[in-house]
């Protein structure tokens, strides 16, 4: 098989792009260890919870909407729990399955540490683009995540924010 090598502009692409998925998450994670005393995955946890009816996810679905492995999900849960921002219940529905639900001091968690998130994401990266590269950037990604997700189970997270 012959290798289709990357030119100059592909290469200076690609390197900008993997640069970008390096430094960003040490950037979002600083600003809410600082801040909130939380790692960026711990708020995604959070926040995927505060989204949720009644604030409540079966495990596997947290796990879904994250990205993360059960065996990952579930440590990150406990130290979440610890701390009583999170307390895990069995499913009703199925009692083989786990639900885990926001407290109100985890409620109240994601309300103190929304704020400085969003802002760190506008500092660090939309307000360094015009109105039309925002655009850009959701189509540009669109496109990566039709390889990345080709069956588009977790679709719903990203589209949901898309206009109708």
């Amino acid at each position: 098989m012959d290798t289709r090598w990357l030119d100059r502009q592909q290469l200076g692409a690609w390197v900008r792009l993997v640069t970008v998925m390096e430094l960003l998450p040490g950037v979002l994670d600083s600003q809410l260890r600082r801040d909130a005393q939380l790692t960026h995955f711990d708020y995604y946890v959070l926040a995927m919870l505060s989204e949720s009816p009644e604030r409540t996810l079966r495990m596997t679905a947290v796990a879904q909407r994250t990205g993360a492995t059960l065996a990952r999900l579930s440590h990150v849960v406990q130290r979440l729990e610890t701390r009583g921002l999170v307390e895990r219940f069995p499913c009703a529905d199925d009692r083989r399955a786990t639900n885990a639900r926001l407290t109100e001091a985890g409620w109240e968690k994601v309300r103190e540490s929304a704020p400085g998130h969003v802002e760190t994401v506008r500092q660090h990266v939309l307000d360094a683009l015009t109105p039309e590269q925002v655009t850009q950037l959701r189509d540009i990604t669109d496109a990566i995540l039709s390889r990345l997700d080709p069956d588009g189970s977790r679709a719903a997270l990203y589209r949901r924010y898309d206009a109708d």
